[in-house]
């Protein structure tokens, strides 16, 4: 059943096959525009939230401003300062290093990615096979492959692709994620090879660093600029490279499931981790990844089990979804 799921291209992809073929809602679409005129405007928060409106509760952090910034990781340094850019927003960031300390706590904020990570791995791991022509029952069927997660958090996804074979950077723009994510990487050799940086996308491609593949989970949803964080993924990727990045669909269920329901309810995570807002649809996705040169080849959902608290993949791309894009060689 997964790979049936996993060599279905949704008719999304279809559609944007070629930017003549567009709506002209969708071709109207420019990267300044996509989140503004594009996007409804966020539906306010229930009455059992601390809060309304577009504004995040008291508990979360400020509205959304400027980007902030942050060094390469060094035991006996600091982080440096506005030097390197960050596309994530600042409150974004600081979001992220409040929790920090709790990355590897499989029951903390971060339980649904700790659950979601073998879903997310087994679709990483069937399409970067497929494409790179790889043996997916191999131990170590990355072996050989240049890999780089933008924005690695605690190296949650980092340290089991390192464990198939892949040369690993992880990158995060939050010093104290780089931190955790080192420590806890050197407890295991075949881990601690992993290169972590405090640094940013757009850093490496100043840099001018290139990878096989480019991988980026539960990101996008928190950067400025979708658009241009697309491009630099893209910039980092080489030529017929791959690129995988997931996200949370802007859809009313997702509104439901991934904020009212998993913020406010179950307290899976903390008030205010999302703006519904910032969600992106796959067409949106798709589109933003065209013009990167990047071409989407498969699309999956993640659908939740609660009678066995575990995801698996779907068509179903109504609120969490994965995407595999792959580089034109031109």
């Amino acid at each position: 059943m997964a790979s049936k799921l996993l060599n279905r291209v949704p008719a999304v992809s279809a559609r944007l096959k070629c930017q003549r073929t567009l709506s002209p809602t969708l071709a109207a679409f420019t990267p300044s525009r996509l989140l503004s005129d594009v996007a409804p405007r966020p539906l306010p928060l229930p009455a059992t939230a601390a809060g309304a409106g577009d504004s995040p509760p008291a508990s979360a952090s400020p509205s959304p401003q400027s980007s902030g910034s942050s060094g390469k990781f060094d035991h006996n340094a600091k982080s440096s300062s506005s030097s390197v850019r960050s596309s994530l927003k600042d409150p974004e960031l600081a979001k992220f290093s409040a929790i920090a300390d709790t990355w590897w706590d499989s029951e903390g904020p971060f339980k649904p990615l700790h659950r979601m990570n073998p879903t997310r791995l087994a679709f990483i791991r069937s399409t970067l096979c497929r494409h790179f022509g790889k043996d997916p029952s191999s131990a170590r069927p990355f072996e050989g492959l240049k890999i780089v997660d933008v924005g690695c958090g605690g190296g949650i996804l980092s340290e089991p692709l390192a464990r198939m074979g892949a040369s690993v950077t992880g990158v995060d723009a939050v010093d104290k994620n780089i931190k955790i994510a080192h420590i806890h990487a050197a407890l295991d050799p075949v881990t601690s090879t992993i290169e972590y940086c405090c640094t940013t996308a757009e850093k490496l491609v100043e840099e001018q660093r290139k990878f096989d593949a480019v991988i980026s989970l539960e990101v996008i949803e928190h950067v400025a600029d979708p658009a241009e964080f697309c491009k630099s993924l893209s910039a980092l990727t080489i030529p017929e490279g791959a690129i995988v990045i997931s996200t949370i669909n802007r859809s009313m269920r997702a509104y439901a499931t991934a904020i009212v329901a998993a913020e406010y309810l179950l307290r899976w995570l903390p008030k205010g981790t999302h703006q519904w807002s910032s969600f992106l649809t796959p067409e949106e996705l798709v589109l933003i990844l065209q013009r990167s040169s990047i071409c989407v080849k498969e699309m999956a959902g993640f659908v939740y089990n609660p009678l066995t608290g575990r995801w698996f993949l779907s068509d179903d791309v109504g609120v969490n979804f994965i995407a595999f894009g792959t580089k034109s060689s031109q």
